[in-house]
This record gives C-alpha cells, sequence and structure tokens, in this order.
C-alpha cells in the first residue's frame, strides 16, 4: 500500500484529526465527484424512458395542478400497486436486485410524498 504525505494547515489537521481513519475513503468519493460532470454538462433527461412507470404516473397527476380534494382522492394505479406488492414481496425474501431496490426507494419517496401532499391538503380543505 502506498503512503502519501501532504502539507496541510494546522487547522485543517484538526478538523480531519476525527476522520483518519476515513481518509482513504473520502479522497475516492472526492475523485468520483471531481469526474462528475459539471451544472452545466449536465442534461436533464426528458425522455420518460429514465422514468420508473409510477413516478411518471404521479408527475402527469401533479402538472394536471388537482385540486385539493383530487390530491385526496389519488391512488396509483392498479398496475402501479401490482408492482409495489411484488416488489415487497422479493424484498421480504431479500431478493430484490440493485435495480428494484431503487425502484422500491422511488415508491417509498414517492408514498411519503403524497402523505405530507394530502396531509397538507386535508388541511387546506
Amino acid at each position: 500500500m502506498a503512503e502519501l504525505t501532504i502539507h496541510i494547515s494546522n487547522e485543517l489537521a484538526q478538523r480531519l484529526e476525527p476522520l483518519q481513519n476515513r481518509l482513504p475513503e473520502l479522497l475516492w468519493q472526492l475523485l468520483d465527484i471531481a469526474n462528475l460532470p459539471s451544472i452545466s454538462q449536465l442534461t436533464v433527461q426528458t425522455e420518460s424512458t429514465d422514468i420508473t412507470p409510477v413516478y411518471q404516473e404521479v408527475l402527469d397527476f401533479l402538472i394536471k395542478r388537482p385540486t385539493p380534494e383530487e390530491i385526496i382522492a389519488f391512488k396509483v394505479s392498479s398496475q402501479a400497486q401490482t408492482r409495489l406488492s411484488e416488489l415487497l414481496g422479493k424484498n421480504r425474501f431479500a431478493t430484490l436486485n440493485p435495480m428494484e431496490l431503487a425502484e422500491l426507494d422511488v415508491y417509498e419517496q414517492l408514498e411519503h410524498m403524497m402523505i405530507l401532499l394530502k396531509a397538507r391538503a386535508l388541511k387546506n380543505d
């Protein structure tokens, strides 16, 4: 394993002291961040192929500027509910692949957002 010696300020040394055991990991993360495209290089993907169907479904609903009553009554499609059941079943047996795990995470985030939206809609109703 290589050893690296760098000269840093005393203040930075004090701040890094608690992270001493994690420095190699943090340097790897810094390299990953440095290799990301700059904000000006990023392009927004508007193609629906990169967005999960349930996410697209919720976006389509919200873009119609629903009333509080429509927000309260909103439910995802039966296809999305079926897919969620499949993912939850696989999650129970720890057989989700990374893509399915990310998809389940999207479902959880959307559910949380819809709960908050419905709570606000009820409050304003």
